[in-house]
């Protein structure tokens, strides 16, 4: 068993892949608390594809992927805030009429780019295997920004996520909050592109989120817990990936959608197997 355990990391780019994994799956766990409660799934996904135009053009510019990929989220977040602001237009629309436009605009420059299979493919599919020391830093150091800002900002966005009313009362800038919270999502995306990719950044987003909301009944615990479970399917993933020659990122999705399902199945009070026992008359 130890020598099981051991032999994977005797390779310097699966110790960088697993870093980064564990990187990926807190961060994304402890953003998607907060897209799991506010029913902002669709967001996380739309701004994961949103990301496109600026891969492309980083691609056509020679630039860095991933600075054209926190450019475009960070642009894609805020317009969608601005479109969206005051009511003028409901959120969901703003998500829907921008996704697409930026998706459509990522595809017309990526068709221009004939090698797109062979240089792109890890933007879309993820490749936590070919992760560098660069690109591990550029994590490293972007998800620790986004957990800074919300152990700072902390109270703020759990009032502006579940009583915007008492935020006005307070006079907090409920608007600027709104923003930065697209604006911290956009960065975990970004952190989350080189493991994942684009194809598989929402369930990294979700489904950690969603399975502790199952077993707890507090944020901080569901931060805690669904950073746990991220972790923890980033590092089985990673094995499983390893030994049974299939895809990284694919395989830490499926680790953490198995871990939903069995916490569909007992999750006290709410799983399927407690609503199946006799009530008490």
């Amino acid at each position: 068993m130890i020598n099981w355990l051991l032999e994977p990391l005797a390779y310097g780019f699966l110790q960088r892949g697993l870093l980064a994994a564990v990187i990926v799956g807190v961060v994304c766990a402890v953003i998607g608390s907060y897209v799991v409660l506010r029913g902002m799934a669709f967001l996380g996904d739309a701004l994961a594809h949103a990301i496109l135009p600026g891969v492309a053009l980083a691609y056509l510019l020679g630039a860095n992927l991933t600075v054209g990929a926190f450019i475009a989220a960070i642009i894609v977040a805020l317009l969608i805030g601005l479109f969206s602001r005051q009511g003028a237009v409901r959120e969901d629309t703003a998500i829907g009429i921008l996704f697409a436009a930026a998706l459509s605009l990522g595809i017309a420059m990526i068709s221009s780019v004939r090698t797109f299979a062979v240089d792109l493919s890890h933007i879309l599919f993820g490749n936590v295997l070919g992760v560098s020391s660069a690109d591990l830093y550029l994590a490293g150091g972007l998800g620790a920004l986004v957990l800074l800002a919300v152990a700072v900002f902390y109270k703020p966005l759990l009032v502006i996520s579940f009583d915007p009313v008492l935020a006005a009362t307070l006079r907090w800038p409920a608007e600027l909050f709104r923003h930065l919270l697209l604006v911290l999502l956009a960065l975990t995306i970004v952190v989350s592109l080189q493991t994942v990719g684009v194809g598989l950044v929402a369930a990294m987003l979700v489904t950690p989120a969603a399975t502790a909301n199952l077993l707890t009944r507090r944020l901080p615990s569901m931060m805690a817990v669904a950073a746990l479970i991220g972790a923890l399917s980033a590092v089985i993933g990673l094995y499983l990936s390893y030994y049974l020659n299939i895809a990284s990122g694919a395989a830490v999705v499926l680790v953490c959608t198995g871990c939903f399902l069995l916490a569909m199945l007992v999750a006290p009070g709410r799983g399927w197997l407690w609503q199946l026992r006799p009530r008490r008359t």
